[in-house]
């Protein structure tokens, strides 16, 4: 990973070296803080790690103070338009802000929020995105997308930092997926001291949303692109930290839950391995160790294919051989698969 300065958010790093961060943002009311307390113990459990949290009203405060204080997870404000509920959030005990500068309405009022957080110790986010850039970059026709999402997001940072404030995370997000691969790039050329929240604004529904967030966040981070990510998804937010972390696992970065390997199907395979890689996968969620376990359909690919694995299996006839390391164990009928699996992966 690229070494930006690292910034503390509640206690968690996010950039200088430390494991690129998960965070998700939450859907419930803010105004039902016991709703809301609910979703982020059921983020917590899936590995979120910053939960952000819509301050839209004043009516949203009180809740917003309630959050805060019973939290397990750092609370992030999400703030558009109005800076003076940036200031009561920063007050309530916000861990983080996340502002658009281009929508607060001045520079006077900008400069307010910027100096309530530095007083308070506490990072702020600037977000520019696609659909909301400020008139002056809006109307740059002779510059890409790209370039005009990073130059307002570089001269924001560059006012921030004019006064006084380094302790920030960029992110610049649009929905097409090239747009913002080149967009992170830019800002990770031009600014590379300054940690970089990814995502894909606006990506779609679970499995949409999934594909163009793993192809444009994979990238990235592959690249050594990128502090911390949501993965944008029209679903329930506890999808969105279950897909950032395979996403994260995919790129060989952090692994919280095991691996399946599992083969394509073919004409080959003689037993319902769809029905077993997917109730597999499901009690994965479950085990918290970085294991890899293997569901072969044939001799073909197993356990030759996955000798890798720590337990897997490889199909037959209506029946399955259980291996660990390339060493098989013993074969079971089919109907006793997934129990012999998770029996092995208890042993481990």
């Amino acid at each position: 990973m690229l070494r930006t300065r690292p910034v503390s958010v509640g206690g968690v790093t996010i950039g200088g070296g430390a494991p690129v961060v998960v965070q998700s943002m939450l859907n419930t009311q803010t105004e039902d803080a016991d709703a809301c307390l609910a979703q982020i113990a059921a983020l917590e459990a899936a590995g979120c790690e910053l939960a952000r949290v819509a301050v839209p009203s004043a009516e949203a405060l009180e809740g917003f103070g309630r959050i805060c204080e019973a939290s397990p997870l750092p609370v992030i404000a999400d703030i558009h338009f109005d800076s003076r509920l940036a200031l009561e959030a920063v007050r309530l005990g916000a861990a983080k802000l996340r502002i658009n500068p281009g929508n607060i309405g001045s520079w006077e009022k900008v400069d307010a929020i910027i100096d309530a957080a530095g007083a308070a110790r506490i990072p702020i986010r600037i977000g520019v995105n696609a659909g909301s850039l400020a008139r002056e970059f809006a109307e740059r026709t002779e510059l890409t997308l790209p370039e005009r999402l990073a130059a307002s997001a570089v001269s924001f940072v560059e006012h921030f930092s004019a006064r006084g404030f380094e302790d920030v995370v960029l992110s610049a997000k649009a929905h097409d997926v090239r747009a913002t691969v080149e967009t992170y790039r830019l800002l990770a050329s031009e600014l590379p001291q300054v940690p970089l929240h990814l995502g894909v604004t606006e990506a779609g529904t679970l499995r949409q949303g999934t594909v163009k967030s793993a192809a444009a966040l994979g990238a990235l981070l592959l690249e050594g692109i990128g502090d911390t990510l949501r993965v944008s998804l029209t679903a329930e937010p506890v999808e969105e930290v279950r897909v950032a972390w395979e996403l994260l696992a995919a790129c060989g970065l952090r692994r919280r839950t095991p691996e399946l390997v599992s083969c394509p199907t073919c004409g080959r395979c003689q037993v319902d391995l769809i029905a077993i890689a997917d109730e597999v996968q499901q009690r994965l969620q479950e085990i918290p160790k970085p294991l890899t376990v293997a569901v072969m359909g044939c001799v073909v690919n197993g356990p030759g294919e996955a000798r890798e694995a720590d337990v897997g299996v490889a199909c037959g006839v209506g029946k399955g051989a259980i291996f660990s390391e390339g060493r098989v164990l013993y074969t079971v009928a089919e109907g006793q698969i997934i129990s012999a699996l998770f029996e092995e992966i208890e042993r481990l």
